[in-house]
């Protein structure tokens, strides 16, 4: 019998077929929007990576609200992937939804402050650690400007990211190591810079790894996920951080935190729940409650380096910064999640159902006889083809299998139950009910019963 990850190949490929004719047959007014919306979009979609999803076209949605939401064909799906956390604390969430609507009836966009940047930039010290403030509208822009203050302050050009990492669309970071070569990624389109110029690349969780990247002095930042999620979920040891900090400390380079995935990880981040001590910390699409703004943060005394590199600089636009940056409705979407959505309360219940998740995709595993392992950071679970969690990009990509993982999601798409497209990933919010959460586990059991 041919296999792959323990699974029966061949009838997979008869599911996969299967599965592929029930969702033409269910999809009629999605697949009519498809084909009209084929005539004058790029791809046929808004953004090129929508056709990612499993889908034989796309899935087009009439309302999302909560943890759910209905496509045009009148069909409900439980949904787990948020957005891609972008709703990460659900569609639409009422506090934001009203502050929206009442900003947008007072103006939009000015180029100026309003009483709601004083107040989220004290929000944000007090929750996060870090005393300045500045704002983007996309992780992508914040990331970016994060490394080009980090560049200004420390008067170095290199920066260190890790293997299989994503921090958006910041060209820096599109480096990989290639049977231990760092490489430009070949998936790059466009690119006529060397990336290798200004970019190391190594393996998360190596320390030596870091030191020799580091020990030359030239390094301004390393920009990491505190936990890997975009390559598949990849955690750091132990005593990883306290050491790879010190290191950094040593050596004169600034460490710059995204957490606008691991930001599942409690009301300060991973940051806060494990004691990092980030000089810079990027937080961007849950931080709106979905609405397009992002967040970065500086250290205090980092933040006198930046003001003092930005006043020594020649007059003329710094390249940091866009004209809706931190407009006043994006100020109003930050305000009403920081203060009635992100709390503690709904932390603890989105936990809560994430440990029900991750025993559920366990005991399923196990039941069917599988080597693979599930992992979870807070309120996100992922299940991985290999018996144990990666530790590392190289490990985690390895067992990357997007043509099996398409199978599965597409399975559970037809059953109502929605995860993101691309590995496995699983995510919960403060409107995902018990129901929900066994709707899921009972899908993913039954595929795999077929599958098997």
């Amino acid at each position: 019998m041919n296999t792959r990850h323990g699974i029966n190949w061949a009838r997979a490929q008869a599911i996969a077929q299967r599965e592929r004719r029930a969702f033409v047959e269910a999809m009629p007014t999605s697949r009519a929007l498809s084909e009209r919306a084929a005539r004058h979009l790029l791809f046929g979609v808004p953004l090129h990576w929508m056709n990612d999803w499993s889908t034989p076209f796309s899935l087009y949605v009439d309302e999302a609200r909560g943890a759910s939401f209905t496509d045009v064909d009148g069909h409900r799906y439980a949904d787990f992937c948020l957005g891609d956390t972008g709703a990460m604390f659900g569609h639409s969430p009422p506090p934001v939804a009203r502050a929206l609507a009442t900003q947008a009836a007072r103006g939009l966009t000015t180029m100026l402050p309003g009483e709601d940047a004083a107040w989220v930039g004290e929000e944000l010290a007090r929750r996060f650690g870090l005393p300045y403030w500045q704002f983007a509208m996309t992780a992508s822009d914040a990331n970016r400007f994060a490394l080009r203050w980090a560049r200004a302050a420390t008067g170095r050009k290199q920066i260190v990211i890790f293997n299989g990492c994503y921090h958006g669309t910041v060209d820096d970071v599109f480096v990989d190591l290639v049977d231990g070569k760092p490489a430009q990624r070949d998936s790059l389109i466009g690119q006529v810079h060397d990336l290798l110029e200004a970019t190391r690349v190594i393996e998360f969780n190596d320390l030596a790894a870091l030191e020799h990247a580091l020990k030359d002095g030239d390094v301004a930042c390393v920009l990491a996920e505190p936990a890997m999620t975009n390559i598949g979920m990849v955690l750091p040891e132990s005593d990883y951080w306290r050491q790879a900090q010190a290191l950094m400390r040593h050596y004169g380079t600034l460490l710059a935190i995204d957490e606008t995935h691991t930001i599942s990880c409690g009301p300060g981040g991973y940051t806060k729940a494990h004691g990092l001590e980030p000089d810079l910390f990027v937080l961007g699409k849950p931080v709106g409650g979905g609405f397009p703004c992002a967040v970065y943060g500086f250290s205090a005394e980092l933040a006198e380096r930046a003001q003092r590199a930005k006043r020594d600089a020649p007059p003329g636009h710094s390249g940091i910064g866009t004209t809706l940056t931190a407009n006043m409705l994006a100020m109003s979407a930050i305000r009403a999640t920081l203060a009635e959505v992100m709390t503690d309360a709904a932390y603890a219940y989105m936990f809560a159902l994430a440990e029900r998740i991750e025993s559920g995709l366990r005991d399923v595993i196990a039941r069917h006889g599988l080597a693979w392992c599930v992992t979870r950071v807070g309120a996100r679970s992922e299940f991985q083809f290999m018996p144990q969690p990666p530790r590392n990009g190289t490990e985690a990509g390895r067992q990357l299998d997007p043509e099996l993982e398409q199978i599965v999601h597409l399975y559970l798409l037809n059953r109502g139950v929605l995860i993101t497209p691309f590995h496995n990933m699983i995510l919960v919010c403060p409107d995902t009910s018990l129901q929900d959460v066994d709707r899921l586990i009972g899908a993913f059991d039954d595929c795999l019963g077929e599958l098997v």
